[in-house]
């Protein structure tokens, strides 16, 4: 762990998925210190905080914290509840309307935890991995949204509304493709063998596959190949990696 200095520092949401890894690594490569928050949202696999420690100690994080907000007591997403995860949609489909795997007001509920942090912290930035593939199929994706919560955090906090602070929330992956975003993280040297990110990863014992078959295994696969790069973890689907 890197001992903090007088860098400015920045709070980054860390999913454990490879779009939140490569925004971390954009928050350390711009210059900051870098404060990693991870949410136990009630999601049905723990796999994903287990990626998210892994990438935030690869990535040098000065302090990695994981919170506990249980959005499973509403529910409304199968991210939560046992509800079954899409499988096999065709790419083009998949940025169509809102797809199940949406967890109601989940990146509200996020930045805001992450603003009383960099409150506390005294940061000013706020980093997410949002990007350009969620943006049609996640309101809370939306550069709009974005904005929103940063006028939000003028009036929200005393270090907005008493003392004039300006929060910034960095989306550095808003416009970019998943193939972009591999190609960047390679860059960046961010290890995506860390990284989890299946919707409904296949857990034996230690050994965790992910299904390769879920839209967020379907993207991340065509990230890779487009990016003509491999990647690096393993899926249960043997087909998945000859896709």
């Amino acid at each position: 762990m890197t001992p903090p200095n007088d860098r400015p520092k920045a709070v980054c949401l860390l999913s454990g998925g490879m779009d939140s890894a490569v925004t971390l690594a954009e928050a350390r490569e711009a210059g900051f210190d870098t404060y990693a928050l991870s949410v136990r949202y009630g999601q049905r696999h723990e796999v994903e905080l287990e990626a998210a420690a892994r990438v935030a100690a690869a990535l040098e994080a000065v302090e990695h914290r994981i919170i506990t907000v249980d959005l499973s007591e509403i529910g409304g997403s199968a991210l939560t509840d046992e509800i079954d995860v899409p499988k096999d949609r065709p790419e083009a489909q998949i940025g169509e309307g809102v797809p199940v795997t949406y967890v109601p007001a989940r990146n509200s509920v996020f930045l805001s935890v992450a603003l009383g942090w960099a409150e506390v912290l005294r940061a000013r930035d706020i980093f997410c991995g949002v990007n350009a593939v969620d943006y049609s199929g996640y309101p809370d994706c939306r550069p709009a949204f974005l904005k929103a919560f940063e006028e939000l955090a003028k009036v929200a906090t005393v270090a907005g509304a008493d003392g004039g602070a300006s929060f910034r929330v960095n989306a550095p992956l808003l416009e970019m493709t998943k193939s972009e975003i591999v190609k960047r993280g390679a860059e960046l040297n961010v290890d995506f063998g860390l990284t989890h990110t299946c919707y409904d990863p296949v857990v034996d014992g230690e050994s965790v596959l992910a299904c390769g078959r879920c839209d967020a295994c379907i993207l991340r696969l065509a990230g890779f190949k487009e990016a003509e790069l491999e990647d690096p973890i393993a899926y249960a689907a043997e087909e998945a990696g000859d896709e």
